[in-house]
């Protein structure tokens, strides 16, 4: 197997260990609020939006001390980890009490920290700056996939249901946390690239001290890996695009957990209501394949052939995004996601229409897979040596505006919730045009501009 193909098969790993990781997670994230206003006991009273307020701010104050986990672990063990805690989080469902449903919020957020950084490593390790917008796409589509398959259950499964009984939530859940659990295993297929080996292993002294030595060595890789974040959190480049960085923390808390509520809270979808909770996770998921496909896979066509960069995909994110906030603000009832079980009868501005519904779920997706797919090629080209700290910084971003968001959930109209995003989603554009044009410039000699 050459390098590169080892490199690439590592990748397409990645990519499918996260699908089943977050097949569950982000499924159980979707129906999460649902499913706990539907929970009949004395012994629960959780809320779904507080949970993950706790699981974002605990996952933004982790991620400035997980390079230092990572570099004592290293990536591989690191995900193993985390994705365990993953599925221990799902499987807190199947009998939930209120003190482990929150004690699993705080546990997870760790561990997501952790995650996505490993994550961000291990990606960055197996590309270079030829393959990194290329690799970022595979594994963008791949984990998107997540999106569909959990989501397709639960509208089979939820299809006329007006409430969910606890047989079809340990159902679900149970199922979900194997799958979980399958995604945590596959972490552990991921080798390292062929000239990490070497190098490793031509570096290798016979000494009978060695691993004295490099456990001597492991505190001050942490220590640097922590030093090496805090810089790049200061530097200018960072600041900047942190503007855009929070704005996809703000819309991955819309689309992932606020806006199916508001489609299950909506009666006048009638017994369809919360089935669409799964089929709108659905065309979120092919909106995202889509994207990540198009501007990953196909980024370096678009780039030397249509002259297309970073810029006009985030522009195309930026318009998909402000298309689908008009459309719902539109078509939702304005109360929808502070409504309980019972729903909402009110109308908006137009009766509710099911197709508009779904189209923009799509138009989330496809949005999102815009911006994150260059960010994440920006940001690994940019700190290409200091992986590891650099995803850690994106993760403490946009898990503070995450949290925020899903802090005001729980309390804000539709309206000033869409408005949040629209205001955000523009400065963030800019931030993103203002760092990719300075990058441009800084890094043409090493050719940059062919990416």
């Amino acid at each position: 197997m050459t390098p590169e193909t080892r490199k690439l098969t590592n990748v397409i790993i990645l990519g499918c260990s996260f699908m089943f990781v977050f097949t569950a997670f982000q499924t159980c994230g979707n129906i999460e609020q649902t499913v706990i206003k539907s929970i009949n006991s004395t012994q629960f009273h959780g809320s779904g939006y507080t949970s993950l307020a706790i699981i974002y701010t605990v996952f933004s104050a982790s991620n400035l001390l997980t390079p230092s986990i990572v570099a004592l672990l290293g990536s591989q063990l690191s995900m193993f980890i985390s994705g365990l805690v993953y599925s221990a989080y799902v499987a807190v469902f199947i009998q939930p009490y209120t003190w482990s449903f929150y004690l699993a919020s705080v546990v997870i957020g760790i561990a997501a920290a952790v995650l996505w950084t490993a994550q961000g490593n291990c990606l960055t390790i197996n590309s270079d700056e030829n393959t990194i917008g290329r690799n970022s796409g595979i594994f963008w589509a791949l984990l998107q996939f997540s999106l569909l398959f959990g989501n397709l259950y639960i509208y089979f499964a939820w299809k006329g249901e007006k409430h969910i009984s606890d047989y079809n939530r340990r159902t679900v859940y149970t199922a979900l946390t194997v799958i979980s659990l399958v995604g945590s295993v596959f972490f552990i297929l991921i080798r390292k690239p062929i000239s990490e080996v070497q190098s490793t292993e031509n570096n290798v002294p016979d000494d009978e001290h060695e691993p004295l030595i490099r456990t001597q060595e492991q505190p001050s890789q942490a220590v640097a890996a922590f030093k090496s974040a805090i810089n790049i959190f200061l530097t200018k480049e960072i600041l900047l695009l942190s503007v855009c960085i929070a704005y996809t923390g703000l819309e991955l808390t819309f689309f992932s957990g606020v806006y199916g509520t508001c489609l299950g809270a909506t009666n006048y979808f009638g017994d369809e209501a919360k089935s669409l909770i799964g089929l709108s996770g659905i065309f979120v998921g092919v909106g995202e394949i889509i994207g990540g496909a198009t501007f990953g896979l196909l980024n370096k066509f678009l780039s030397k052939y249509l002259g297309i960069g970073r810029n006009p995909v985030v522009l195309l994110g930026l318009f998909c995004h402000i298309l689908a906030y008009y459309l719902i603000f539109l078509n939702v009832p304005n109360d929808a996601p502070v409504v309980s079980d019972v729903g909402t009868n009110e109308a908006a501005y137009l009766i509710p229409s099911k197709f508009i519904a779904i189209a923009c779920s799509f138009l989330l997706g496809l949005g999102d897979s815009c911006f994150n797919t260059q960010l994440l090629s920006l940001v690994g080209f940019m700190y290409a040596k200091e992986s590891a700290p650099a995803f850690a910084v994106f993760k403490f971003v946009q898990s503070i505006s995450a949290a925020i968001a899903f802090g005001y959930s729980n309390y804000l109209m539709l309206q000033w919730q869409l408005l949040i995003l629209c205001l955000t989603a523009f400065c963030g554009t800019i931030s993103f045009i203002l760092v990719e044009w300075n990058a441009k410039s800084s890094f043409t000699s090493r050719g940059y501009d062919r990416i």
